[in-house]
């Protein structure tokens, strides 16, 4: 499902226009961008949470030569389903 299959997704359970659909997924995804970035957390009940995570630099190798090479140190976006998520993925 790409974001404009969600939108009409969003549209029809929510009964209201895809233009009012699609504002307010842009505006949860940028909400979650902004709060994210600033390290804090996002947690939807049920859902999962989303949340900043440090990545700890490392050697790594150029897959074309072989060579080891140093990847730095990150701060990377990560998301956690919540318990309800997984029961109901895992229902399949």
């Amino acid at each position: 499902m790409n974001k404009e299959e969600l939108v009409q997704e969003i549209s029809k359970k929510a009964k209201v226009t895809q233009k009012e659909a699609g504002e307010v997924l842009s505006a949860l995804v940028t909400a979650v961008q902004k709060t994210v970035s600033k390290g804090e957390k996002v947690t939807l009940v049920g859902f999962g949470t989303f949340e900043a995570r440090k990545r700890a630099a490392r050697i790594g190798r150029n897959p074309q030569t072989g060579k080891e090479i140093k990847i730095a140190a990150k701060t990377v976006p990560a998301f956690s389903a919540g318990k309800k998520f997984k029961e109901l993925v895992n229902k399949k």
